[in-house]
This record gives structure tokens, sequence and C-alpha cells, in this order.
């Protein structure tokens, strides 16, 4: 099962915020054994938000979708989302239910239009402010707030998908090859990839903090027992090739 992010808002595109949910989400994956497989931005436009989300639903990934979820104008996630399934938009009652424990006598129209989502979605709890975040078809929809956002995430991983969790077996293992150049190196990532075509292999040039040595980080990924094995074979490989290589914390 593969996860991706769709992180919404103008606000990111333009540079009048950062995001900070990519780096979050991949924190959140991987302390649960998972890792995400691919990420977009998207403005608050709705025809090319629909058209993203469009997109999105027809992967069958699991995506967690960040921000425009709001009653304000410039919200237009939950009509988007609904347009892209071709369903109806509705009031939830579990969300009207926590909607009017947050809000009591001052429970107005316009609060309540935060429980409206596409049909067939279930709610995700806010444990912030009982404002609801929802699930439909795969998706998980939370507001662009980090503080709400990102525990409603765990909330997701940990309540509705806690069956994909692979805390055990699920690994990365790096080593740092010194004065190495891709090029010189890539018949050994063609082979250690074709030799372990279930593990992911990665390369990424660098140099050492305070030092102006050519460096190559080069990794694995994927079921642990693999990993170990090709990482001992890639060891004994850069070593017989005479590099200088240690392990990457």
């Amino acid at each position: 099962m593969a996860f991706g992010a769709l992180i919404i808002g103008d606000e990111i595109l333009s540079g009048r915020r950062q995001d900070r949910h990519l780096a979050k989400l991949i924190e959140l994956l991987a302390a649960r054994g998972l890792r995400l497989a691919w990420a977009r931005y998207a403005g608050d436009e709705p025809t090319r938000l629909t058209a993203a989300l469009r997109d999105s639903f027809a992967t069958g990934d699991h995506v967690f979708s960040f921000g425009g979820i709001g009653a304000t104008p410039d919200d237009h996630t939950r009509q988007c989302a609904a347009e892209a399934l071709g369903r109806e938009l509705a009031l939830h009652p579990d969300a009207e239910h926590e909607i009017r424990a947050q809000f009591g006598a001052e429970t107005t129209e316009h609060r309540l239009r935060m429980g409206v989502f596409p049909r067939g979605s279930d709610i995700i709890p806010n444990p912030y402010n009982r404002i609801p975040g929802f699930s439909v078809d795969r998706h998980h929809f939370v507001p662009g707030f980090p503080v709400m956002a990102w525990p409603m995430v765990e909330w997701v991983l940990d309540h509705r998908l806690a069956d994909l969790h692979n805390r055990d077996d699920y690994i990365e293992s790096a080593i740092v090859v010194w004065e190495a150049m891709e090029g010189r190196l890539v018949d050994l990532m063609e082979r250690i990839s074709e030799e372990h075509p279930a593990l992911t292999l990665f390369s990424l040039p660098t140099f050492a903090e305070g030092e102006q040595r050519r460096s190559l980080e080069l990794g694995l990924k994927g079921a642990s027992a693999e990993v170990t094995q090709a990482m001992d074979e890639l060891r004994a490989e850069i070593s017989r090739r005479g590099y200088e290589w240690q392990d990457k914390p």
C-alpha cells in the first residue's frame, strides 16, 4: 500500500507560509515502518484542485490531504473532493454532534458547514477544537494548522490503518563513501538493484560539514533481513574497489 500527500493552499505556493506538513508526515509514517511514495502541492483554485483530487483518488493510494477544509470563501477542498468523486455534500451527523458539543448555543449554520463532507465519509476526530476532518475513498482530509493536523494524522494511522504498520520489518540503512562519484558506481548500484528488486536503492552526493571532501551516501530501504544482506554485499564491494566508507548514523 502506497502513501501520498496533498498539501493545499495558495499561501504555500506564494511563499507567505512555509510547508511543515511534508517532513512531519514522513516522520509519522517512518515511526510505523511506512514511507511516503509521492507528494503534491496545490493551490485553492477549484478547477485545478478538483483535477488534482481526481488524479489522486484514481491512484488507490492512502493520501493525507492538508488544508482547505474550513468554511471561509477561500476553502474549497471539501467541495472539490465531492466533485472529484461525483458525490453530493451533506452534513455528517457525527460532525454535527462534535460541532454542537464544541459551540453549544453559539452553533451557527456557518460553523455547521465545517461538518459538510462528501457522502460516505467518516469523521476524523480533532482533539484541539472538536471540528473534525474526514476520510473518504482512502483519502484523509485534515486542517492546515499543524496543532490540529498532526494529531489527526496520527489518529488515522493508529486507528484506521494500524494493520498496515510495519515497524519490525522495514528499515533504511546507508553508508557514506568518501571521494566517490556516482558515475563510477552505477554498475554496482544496478547490480544490487537487479539482485534485490524488492529493495529501494538511493544515492545522495554530499559534502561533510566543515570539510571539502567529496562523498556519496549510498543506501537501501525495505525488508530488514534483505536490507542487511544487501548492505553487507555493498560494503564488501565498496571495500574491494578501494574506497573508504563509514556507516551512516
